[in-house]
């Protein structure tokens, strides 16, 4: 079975990827009860946090996997963005220490970013820390949220404001899992898919470019070789800048306009890997206008993200609202928004301070300008990088 080492403060954690995975659940616990010199099946209390939907196809295979434990309890909750808020935690908490959950307990999180996100949180701050596995059931779970460590939910002001740095102890990627998603959740991982190849792997940009059919049919051999890439990619970063001071900061690619799209529309409108696609165009386009791409790569970029299907409509947007949303982001320092921009496939800058005046013109152009093929009041033409 493949394992990829994550690299963590908190230390080293594995990634298994494999068909079938998600029934070995079983067996994980038990090494990791080993580990801590527990006796397997009777110290550790199981809590499985998911979603009601996400159950209904995979609450079997995991039941029977946990029951040979004493105490193994589910927990299920809404998983969409409009429940990532702070009650959602703090019921959580309250049904765990109803259940007996105790230090010793391992909380396992199944399901996709938001109930990563929310598990993860819960792990963190319960009792001052649990152990916590993560069983990502989503495309975008997969290659992005369930790695690296970041929990946390949303306010009313943005995404993901209150959080922690919590690393898992072990991750289970089953690609099986996604044979069940719809088909809209699963083209919107595709874009996180594809931050990657912008900002770190050329080579996997072109496969992309050559293979997006092949994706899009989910197909079993394309996503065994891109999985495990774009994992490998996630552990690089992480291990060079596990609290994101630094180089951490290419992972946001898309997401400083993507977090603010999904917060004006409140979280209504796009899934988050849609947003996050539309946001990798704006911050190509901005890129573009700043001269710090050529008009090649940024044509290459924008009709791979376009070439996964259609995006929700892009609404008019205030430019008061989203310069209010956008200096609150977490990533703005002073109120100064800090930008991921690409200068060529494989390559990004971050950091990057932009006049209020280019954010505008983009910004004012958005709306018409994705519901464009051809991207032609900015000049944009097809063209391979």
């Amino acid at each position: 079975m493949p394992t990829i080492r994550i690299r963590s403060s908190s230390g080293p954690y594995d990634v298994d990827f494999a068909p079938g995975t998600i029934s070995r659940i079983g067996k994980t616990l038990a090494r990791m009860d080993a580990r801590m010199g527990l006796r397997a099946n009777r110290q550790s209390g199981v809590y499985v946090l998911s979603s009601p939907r996400v159950w209904r196809h995979w609450g079997s295979i995991l039941t029977r996997g946990i029951r040979g434990w004493r105490d193994n309890h589910r927990i299920l909750f809404d998983d969409s963005e409009s429940a990532k808020r702070l009650e959602t935690v703090e019921q959580i908490a309250r049904d765990l220490l109803r259940a007996g959950a105790d230090r010793q307990s391992v909380i396992v999180a199944v399901g996709g970013g938001v109930v990563g996100d929310v598990a993860g949180f819960v792990a963190a701050t319960y009792l001052r820390g649990v152990r916590l596995v993560h069983v990502p059931t989503t495309l975008v779970a997969q290659v992005d949220s369930s790695i690296g460590g970041k929990t946390g939910v949303d306010l009313p002001e943005g995404k993901n404001l209150i959080g922690a740095f919590y690393p898992p102890q072990h991750v289970m990627a089953d690609p099986q899992t996604l044979a069940t998603l719809p088909h809209r959740e699963y083209r919107s991982g595709l874009y996180e898919v594809i931050k990657y190849a912008v900002i770190a792997d050329r080579e996997l940009f072109i496969y992309l470019a050559r293979k997006m059919p092949a994706l899009l049919r989910r197909d079993a051999k394309t996503l065994a070789w891109i999985i495990p890439r774009c994992i490998k990619i996630k552990a690089r970063i992480v291990a060079k800048d596990e609290r994101e001071g630094g180089l951490r900061q290419i992972l946001n690619f898309g997401h400083t306009l993507g977090h603010a799209l999904e917060t004006v529309t409140g979280y209504r409108r796009f899934l988050h890997g849609e947003a996050v696609g539309c946001g990798m165009c704006a911050a190509t386009l901005l890129a573009l206008l700043s001269k710090k791409i050529s008009m090649q790569h940024a044509a290459g970029i924008i009709f791979l993200i376009r070439s996964v299907g259609p995006i929700p409509k892009v609404p008019a947007l205030n430019l008061g609202q989203l310069k209010k949303v956008l200096a609150g982001d977490k990533k703005s320092r002073g109120g100064a928004v800090r930008w991921v921009l690409p200068r060529r496939v494989g390559k990004v800058e971050w950091g990057i301070e932009l006049p209020w005046k280019t954010v505008t013109k983009v910004a004012k152009a958005f709306p018409a300008m994705m519901a464009e093929e051809n991207f032609g009041m900015f000049g944009v033409a097809r063209r391979r990088p």
